[in-house]
């Protein structure tokens, strides 16, 4: 078990047992860290959250030119212990978009209701940077497991009841799943492959695993990689 998770990076689910959660997520000895690591999502705010402000006015421009719609649009999620929040994201996509309810992106380059202006928003992580004021309101850290919408959580419980093990922490702009897994989430059979990448991270979480994923996300996002 040790071997396949070192070398792959994930914890298989058949793994995940009650014994499993006993031995290894052991939260008491993460508290420490998790301090730490929220003064590092705030002192990390101050220059994304300064460059941010300098394209704003651009960024706001594009969004107007390219469709009708607000500039910002807010979308629930599920962050640390279950809690529901909401985060802010840049409009990539028609007002429309979900007409007919709640559905996966399959793919930034080829989904009809993202705008020509939102692809390029998405491949470089632009849309995601409203997100800021949830680092600082502390709905959110830099690094974690990507917050997942109610809507996809519920079947996803039903599927693998181990699934609320990922709210253990707080949920992340960026995380171990996306740095490894970069295939678009299209069906909760890719979110359960997710989990077990995130499950990784809670168990394994530090300062040099979060720093590799931050080095990581960075080249991801100059390669316009994923999504």
């Amino acid at each position: 078990t040790e071997l396949e998770e070192s070398t792959t990076g994930r914890i298989p689910l058949n793994y995940v047992t009650d014994t499993w959660f006993i031995q290894h997520l052991r939260e008491s000895e993460k508290s420490w860290y998790d301090s730490f690591k929220r003064l590092f999502d705030l002192l990390l705010t101050i220059p994304f959250g300064i460059f941010t402000i300098l394209i704003l006015p651009f960024v706001a421009l594009a969004i107007k030119l390219s469709s009708r719609g607000p500039i910002f649009y807010t979308q629930a999620r599920v962050g640390k212990n279950g809690k529901e929040i909401f985060i802010w994201k840049f409009r990539t996509m028609r007002v429309d978009a979900e007409k007919n309810g709640p559905q996966f992106t399959s793919s930034t380059k080829t989904d009809p209701r993202i705008t020509l202006i939102g692809r390029l928003l998405r491949q470089l992580r632009i849309d995601e940077l409203p997100q800021l004021w949830n680092v600082l309101r502390g709905d959110l850290s830099f690094i974690g497991p990507r917050p997942e919408r109610p809507e996809f959580v519920a079947p996803l419980v039903e599927r693998m009841p181990y699934y609320h093990l990922r709210h253990l922490t707080r949920p992340g702009l960026t995380g171990w799943a996306q740095v490894q897994w970069l295939t678009p989430t299209s069906t909760l059979d890719d979110n359960l492959i997710k989990l077990q990448y995130d499950l990784y991270y809670i168990k394994n979480r530090s300062f040099l695993l979060d720093l590799s994923i931050l080095l990581k996300t960075i080249g991801i996002v100059l390669r316009r990689q994923g999504t």
